[in-house]
């Protein structure tokens, strides 16, 4: 973390040129977690998610569908408005590229970029001719090294994307004359700007390498936001694009509340695919312009599909709203944070979703809950019971739930280590299974009842610890357990968490449910 209270985190705009796919779900997923917990610790968060709406790709696509491109991306940025809902994301604000506000911020972040010199005394932007290869699909230009050959040895940007020749009049940004401050850049804060470790260094060697300067205006299409004083010109669609992240914030207006608390962004989350335009051309950018980067960028890796490369082209792209039926929300959002270090590339199986289902949250952890709910509910008349004087087995089970917070603070807070975050939660999942298993509180029933009501205070003490840390997770299913546990909605923060906010004895307890239920495979139909 950086020591604010105040916590900004974006995840990249999605792009209206496409629908809605699974990882769009990851990015936005992963920030949604972050922001739930940053807000549980007592931070003021704000998380920015929206729609990029300008570019020649969506021209084309709304010519093609024979719409106005207004009316086009009004129509698909509402999907991805609609999958926010879909997968319970909190975010504080949805922005959209087509909005004055945002309009407004590009125009005065050119004009300050052009007002300003670079490093080495020349103008940051100057108008010259453009000639090079171009990829409409991924907005970007590429050169001749960057080229692969095609099946038909068709030139092809390195993304796989077709590229063609453009020649137009073009305005240029002076990214060469930043390569120094940009490398001073990535050394701050111990080298962590930039992450994972792998991707800073991606990052460090394109830049020491040899910097070309970046056309930042095109001619030749006419949907996008137009240049100050030059409206034969529209901004390049990456430099419109990026500046969604400060127009949020209130930008140009640096005296509105929300820049002053949140401005520089504590975390950009992206995609690994557009990581250079992240950590490369939008900090130039800004610090052209006079204004601080971003503290740090996170770039994750790319989900194959049963071990397919997922495309359109195979028919295999995986819809967060088909997935999310067959498998519950809070599974998907557990499995998709679970599966894999966070940062690398990962596999969507069926055979592995199911198998984190019915292993991890039925088996471990629902059913922890559930037996020491139900023990609960018919032995102790429907109520948290009163403990009794704690023995050592209890004593270093309450402590591993305790102690459990400062662990997955730097694991989910300073690392973005979503899947060791959750080792760490499943190895006091594991420990509480243990522990009822040895204790035997069905055992003590009929033996030492006092004893019974010890052990079960205990394991729900720690399910409540476990249920409130797990909540930027799973938010419903967590909301669940504490519901059943009696927990008060007023306190369920982390600073509830310890002996604080301790279960009361004697609160009446509705009958439990299962909260993770097992994932049965329909049967196949007779034939």
């Amino acid at each position: 973390m950086t020591g604010k209270a105040a916590y900004y985190l974006t995840t990249p705009i999605y792009y209206v040129n496409d629908s809605p796919h699974i990882g769009h779900a990851y990015t936005s997923l992963a920030c949604d977690v972050l922001a739930r917990f940053m807000r549980l610790d007592g931070h003021e968060v704000f998380f920015l998610t929206g729609t990029d709406e300008h570019g020649q790709k969506v021209e084309k696509s709304a010519a093609a569908a024979g719409r106005p491109p207004k009316e086009f991306v009004d129509e698909v940025s509402e999907r991805f408005r609609a999958l926010t809902k879909l997968m319970n994301f909190s975010n504080d604000d949805f922005i959209r590229t087509t909005e004055e506000r945002h309009i407004r911020s590009c125009q005065e972040l050119w004009r300050r970029i052009a007002a300003n010199k670079s490093p080495k005394g020349r103008d940051n932007i100057y108008l010259d001719t453009y000639g090079g290869w171009y990829s409409v699909r991924d907005e970007a230009f590429y050169g001749e090294a960057e080229l692969v050959k095609g099946a038909d040895g068709e030139k092809l940007a390195s993304s796989g994307a077709p590229v063609e020749w453009v020649e137009e009049p073009s305005y240029f940004f002076r990214l060469e004359d930043w390569r120094e401050r940009l490398l001073e850049y990535y050394a701050l804060r111990d080298g962590t700007v930039v992450a994972p470790e792998s991707r800073r260094n991606e990052v460090e060697s394109f830049v020491k390498g040899e910097l070309f300067d970046l056309s930042i205006s095109r001619t030749s299409f006419s949907w996008g936001i137009p240049v100050p004083g030059d409206d034969a010109h529209i901004m390049y669609v990456w430099l419109d694009a990026l500046t969604n992240y400060i127009t949020a914030t209130g930008f140009p207006d640096e005296d509105s509340a929300r820049y002053k608390t949140f401005w520089p962004a504590s975390l950009h989350m992206v995609g690994k695919d557009i990581l250079r335009f992240h950590t490369v051309y939008w900090p130039a950018f800004l610090m052209a312009a006079g204004l601080e980067p971003p503290e740090r960028v996170f770039a994750h890796g790319w989900w194959t599909n049963e071990g397919e490369k997922i495309s359109k082209s195979l028919g295999n792209v995986i819809d967060p709203a088909d997935i999310v039926a067959q498998f519950g929300l809070d599974q998907v959002r557990y499995f998709l944070l679970r599966e894999v270090p966070f940062g690398n590339d990962g596999d969507f199986s069926r055979r592995a979703m199911v198998g984190r289902i019915n292993s991890e949250l039925a088996n471990d952890f629902g059913n922890l809950a559930q037996r020491v709910l139900s023990m609960m509910h018919k032995n102790c008349d429907a109520q948290m019971p009163q403990p009794g004087a704690l023995r050592d087995a209890d004593k270093v089970l309450l402590s591993s739930a305790e102690k459990l917070i400062d662990t997955v603070r730097v694991e989910i807070g300073e690392n973005q280590a979503f899947h060791e975050a959750l080792t760490q939660i499943w190895a006091v999942v594991r420990q509480a299974n243990g522990y009822i298993a040895e204790q035997e509180p069905w055992v003590l029933r009929k033996t030492d009842p006092e004893r019974m009501a010890t052990v079960l205070y205990v394991a729900a003490e720690c399910i409540r610890h476990l249920a409130t840390i797990c909540q930027p997770f799973m938010p419903d299913s967590c909301a669940t357990m504490l519901d059943q546990l009696g927990a008060p909605q007023e306190g369920r923060d982390f600073t509830s968490l310890g002996s604080d906010g301790a279960l009361v004895p004697g609160t009446g307890l509705p009958k439990p449910e299962p909260v993770f239920p097992r994932f049965v495979e329909d049967a196949p139909a007779d034939g």
